[in-house]
């Protein structure tokens, strides 16, 4: 699907409210503000340091040795948003006062289990913020493309080494919306482009399909 980023971000959008606080990880997540509602507007939250995360800085505003976001990328402040120390912004997040985290994923399973922050054998930086933020957030969705390279993201189990266990609210992907539910994921929306069998092809896991499942939008 083209410009399957995009459409995912605007869907993610429609999830949040006026006031919100939220954290986006890195890459697609940053992109759902350009997609939010006139009327909507967030507390962006980066977890190394910013309360109110303000517009991508221009060459001429960037300071990259000294502002970043939480991904290293040249960041901002917002006029009425703040430069917190990491202990505050922690404390903002394990203390449950961050609304929704949008973030990627390597795999998710069907009960609510994440793996998004190694792959065996590769060289990375370290978890980071979000094994915090995906418990102390009340919200958590992650959003990613239905499949990678043809291989199944969302899994019966995860196998890849995990980041936190349960902690999925809602998966959004380019084929559909899937609910995370004591029996298991609920698909409570589906992109009309993709029939109801193909979306089960790309998924391992098995997908509870409602009665009254509507259309993406």
């Amino acid at each position: 699907m083209e410009n399957a980023k995009e459409f995912i971000a605007k869907r993610v959008a429609k999830e949040l409210r006026d006031g919100d606080v939220v954290n986006l990880g890195i890459g697609l997540p940053t992109l759902v503000p350009s997609f939010l509602p006139e009327d909507v507007h967030l507390v962006l939250q980066s977890e190394n340091g910013i309360i109110g995360t303000g517009p991508k800085p221009s060459p001429e505003q960037a300071d990259p040795l000294h502002v970043t976001d939480a991904g290293g990328a040249p960041a901002m402040v917002s006029a009425t948003g703040a430069y917190i120390d990491s202990s505050v912004s922690f404390g903002l997040i394990r203390g449950g006062h961050v609304d929704c985290t949008i973030l990627g994923a390597l795999e998710v399973d069907q009960e609510g289990n994440l793996a998004n922050w190694i792959i065996p054998g590769k060289k990375v930086p370290g978890m980071g913020g979000a094994m915090d933020l995906v418990v102390g957030a009340k919200k958590v969705i992650v959003a990613m493309e239905h499949t990678a390279r043809g291989n199944h993201k969302i899994l019966k189990k995860c196998r890849l080494p995990l980041t936190a266990v349960h902690c999925i609210t809602q998966i959004i992907t380019e084929m559909g919306v899937m609910e995370v539910t004591d029996n298991g994921l609920v698909l409570v929306e589906y992109n009309p482009e993709f029939t109801l069998e193909e979306i089960q092809q790309a998924t391992e896991a098995e997908l509870i399909i409602p009665d009254n499942i509507k259309e993406m939008i």
